[in-house]
């Protein structure tokens, strides 16, 4: 088989790093004075999609994942999100109902802003609307690379680029390359990669069948995120 490179929308720095790790002390200051602290056990609803936007939530500690659910009652993992990230900014600014659906995979601790105060802050800190704005382009970058990705690779080639992607966003150094902190299902995984659960546990197999991860329970282990990106497709 050929080996080639899995190509990438090359990453701009200027669009990189959670929400929170953009704010001044002075912004964040006046964002806690709009804020009440708001904690979420494992598996409970933070936002729901369809209902109408009446907060905005800052997540401080622990992870989500975002899905949407299709007219056929299919649920379709859409992202995973952690320390620092904003949730349901796009539906409080445009007033339309959330698109999707946030539940929690890890405890979170977040702060919760109304949606008149979230838009009164913005109005008076015009810098962090630039931000706010970096952000969501990055967000809509990763969904057109994610779409590219379904059209153009099999399920490997989509499954390594999602714990590339994991790696990356989520990882922490450890003596056999980097362990992923966020902990999700094969399940969670297959859905974001946009496969069945069956294709998905054959690719992770193969992987590590080559030494390029290992799996536990809930926890992947990448050996060489680098030789993810230069898979066999």
């Amino acid at each position: 088989m050929l080996s080639v490179e899995l190509p990438m929308f090359e990453p701009d720095p200027g669009l990189q790093g959670p929400f929170l790790a953009r704010l001044n002390a002075d912004e964040l200051i006046a964002l806690r004075s709009h804020a009440v602290a708001r904690h979420f056990e494992r598996g409970a609803t933070m936002l729901h999609q369809g209902e109408v936007p009446g907060r905005v939530l800052v997540i401080e500690r622990g992870y989500a994942k975002v899905t949407a659910t299709t007219e056929d009652g299919k649920e379709v993992v859409l992202a995973f999100r952690g320390p620092g990230d904003i949730l349901g900014e796009v539906a409080a600014l445009s007033g339309l109902p959330r698109a999707a659906t946030v539940r929690v995979l890890e405890p979170i601790d977040a702060i919760a802003v109304a949606v008149g105060d979230f838009e009164a802050w913005l109005e008076g800190h015009p810098r962090v609307a630039l931000e706010l704005l970096k952000v969501v382009i990055a967000r809509l970058r990763e969904a057109d690379q994610q779409q590219f990705e379904f059209t153009a690779y099999q399920t490997l080639g989509r499954v390594a680029r999602r714990l590339v992607e994991l790696a990356e966003r989520f990882g922490e150094p450890c003596a056999d390359g980097v362990q992923i902190s966020l902990r999700i299902s094969q399940e969670e995984l297959a859905g974001w990669a946009g496969a069945s659960r069956e294709a998905t546990s054959k690719a992770l197999h193969d992987l590590r069948e080559i030494g390029l991860i290992e799996t536990e329970r809930r926890r992947f282990t990448v050996h060489s995120v680098e030789k993810l990106k230069n898979l066999t497709a």
